[in-house]
């Protein structure tokens, strides 16, 4: 039985789904949400804008505050990130059904790390350069939810919200 109504709730949000899979060229969407890392809980932010059917330039802001326990004493450490992506989109080159959007893609930007003068650790502000691979599931015409998984900067591990179509 409860398989049953499992099955019956996703059929009912797949039939009354509008989706659209990518960006028409010069459309923006924005996406917020919050990320997972090892370093506190990420709030985001971000643009991204189709200059092409397949591909999208982007950009996004994020902070995260956390409380470190080092040495007997707790730190608390803040992490500002601005950042620009490029994505291509793969729904054109593989057929993907029209409520999903699929993409990978490269990030670069700069993170500051704040830690109290009394902290004795090696945090540092600096460059990241990473790799993010992810997909949205349009719930209606102009708004998705969104799942991405990223490595090799310190801006998040991943990060799950919504996008709005504009």
């Amino acid at each position: 039985m409860k398989k049953a109504i499992i099955f019956a709730v996703f059929a009912f949000i797949s039939a009354i789904s509008f989706g659209q899979n990518s960006l028409g060229t010069g459309r923006n969407q924005v996406n917020f949400g919050v990320g997972f890392s090892d370093w506190g809980v990420p709030l985001y932010v971000g643009l991204d804008h189709a200059v092409s059917r397949d591909v999208t330039l982007g950009g996004e802001i994020s902070y995260r505050h956390y409380r470190e326990d080092w040495h007997d004493d707790y730190y608390n450490h803040s992490i500002v990130g601005i950042s620009g992506n490029f994505n291509y989109h793969f729904n054109n080159l593989c057929h993907i059904p029209r409520n999903w959007d699929l993409y990978a893609g490269l990030n670069l930007g700069f993170y500051v790390w704040s830690s109290p003068d009394s902290y004795g650790g090696s945090h540092s502000s600096g460059l990241g350069l990473g790799l993010q691979v992810g997909g949205r599931y349009f719930i209606s015409k102009n708004m998705a939810l969104n799942l991405e998984f990223g490595g090799g900067n310190a801006f998040t591990d991943g990060k799950f919200g919504l996008t709005v179509i504009l």
